[in-house]
């Protein structure tokens, strides 16, 4: 029985190799994250005599090229939650931490659950590189809505309340917008109201068809009624105008590209895990959804219930008693996966907007929650709850 806990850092790691009883076999060491030094350090664990465990912490990214060399030499590996390492860590009498002491603990913690600790399996790169995929679409979500919201800024300037009239995606090209495509060629009232209104008209219906939009003519009067009754606040005689109006729509259209792309690389990976078909025809969920789901979960294998899914969400309730006293309005732990919860949220949204007549289940016991006087934003988290029991289900039916 031989525990080799690594302390996983950004660059480097420090790694700590005990016996039971605190036997040292191998005092802290650092190692730096290169092919050659990582390969060494898996050729002298596989030189040890005896079971060999290795555990260390998920730390985002940084135990990855750890990770995949341990893997390609069928070392077992364990993968710790932080949350975990940090409760075991809290019992310690002796409070000190450094890298040396972490490890130390690390390759305790391997001693002390030796029998409940789980192998990380290949197929788990899978469900590591959706992940990874997952938090970088998220990311780029946030610069869309802080691109959007520097669009809408500079729009209230140059063509104001033109955002109103005009919004939408095409169905059959997701990074097109109608809005962007808009402010991208005409950019400022002053180029619709120099023209004459049939000429604008005119001008509108080309500029649609060109772009694949409808070319609505009431649309086209509408727009040119608001340009004429606008009062823009930006000249438009100044070239840093029309400069900070084409730069915005740029940024907005090339944030918009890459989450398509984005996501079409998660859709692809996600199709080929199992479970695919089975999660995207859940109520309100569907093929945007579905790859992001996945991605925040994992392998659900991991999960020793359905009340564990939910605690890694941190949808759970803890009880609060103290003696006669028992807590009855208790609020969600929040400590779990708050992209998982966001996501999970968003599911409930298009599921209240769905409003589906089969598979009803989820949609029904909001309805209930909300008809009990619940407010609707709690409602959702209820039925979230109900949701991910459901998911862990019939995931778990297909392993």
């Amino acid at each position: 029985m031989i525990s080799v806990g690594i302390d996983v850092s950004k660059e480097k790691s420090m790694v700590c190799i005990l016996k039971p009883y605190g036997e040292v076999i191998q005092s802290p060491f650092e190692i730096i994250h290169t092919e050659e030094s990582v390969t060494k350090l898996a050729r002298r664990i596989l030189e040890l005599e005896g079971e060999v465990r290795v555990v260390l912490e998920a730390t985002g990214a940084y135990h990855l090229p750890l990770l995949s060399v341990f893997l390609d030499k069928n070392l077992f590996v364990s993968v710790i939650n932080p949350l975990v390492m940090k409760k075991y860590a809290s019992t310690a009498i002796r409070k000190g931490k450094t890298d040396k002491i972490d490890s130390i603990r690390i390759a305790n913690y391997g001693i002390d659950n030796w029998f409940h600790l789980t192998k990380h399996e290949a197929n788990e790169e899978t469900y590591e590189e959706l992940k990874f995929l997952g938090r970088q679409y998220s990311h780029y979500v946030k610069m869309k809505i802080d691109s959007k919201l520097a669009l809408t800024s500079i729009l209230d300037r140059t063509m104001p309340g033109i955002k109103n009239l005009l919004s939408g995606k095409r169905s059959d090209n997701p990074t097109k917008d109608k809005l962007s495509d808009f402010v991208g060629y005409y950019w400022h009232y002053d180029n619709i109201t120099k023209l004459t209104e049939s000429k604008f008209v005119e001008s509108y219906q080309k500029w649609a068809k060109k772009n694949g939009y409808h070319a609505s003519e009431s649309k086209a009067r509408k727009i040119y009624a608001m340009a004429s009754s606008g009062i823009p606040t930006l000249p438009s005689n100044t070239p840093s105008t029309k400069m900070l109006v084409l730069e915005s729509v740029r940024v907005l259209k090339e944030v918009n590209k890459t989450l398509y792309i984005i996501l079409s690389q998660m859709q692809s990976i996600a199709k080929i895990l199992k479970e695919y078909d089975t999660v995207r025809a859940m109520n309100g969920v569907g093929d945007v959804l579905a790859p992001r789901l996945m991605a925040e979960i994992g392998d659900v294998k991991r999960f020793h219930s359905a009340s564990a899914l939910i605690a890694y969400a941190g949808l759970d309730s803890p009880p609060f008693e103290s003696g006669s006293f028992v807590g009855t309005r208790r609020k969600i732990s929040k400590r779990g996966s708050s992209l998982l919860r966001k996501t999970g949220y968003e599911v409930m949204k298009c599921l209240k907007t769905v409003k589906p007549t089969e598979d009803s289940a989820v949609y029904l016991y909001m309805l209930k929650k909300e008809a009990e006087g619940k407010p609707k934003k709690v409602a959702k988290i209820a039925a979230l709850n109900k949701f991910l029991r459901i998911y862990y289900a019939r995931v778990m039916e297909l392993q």
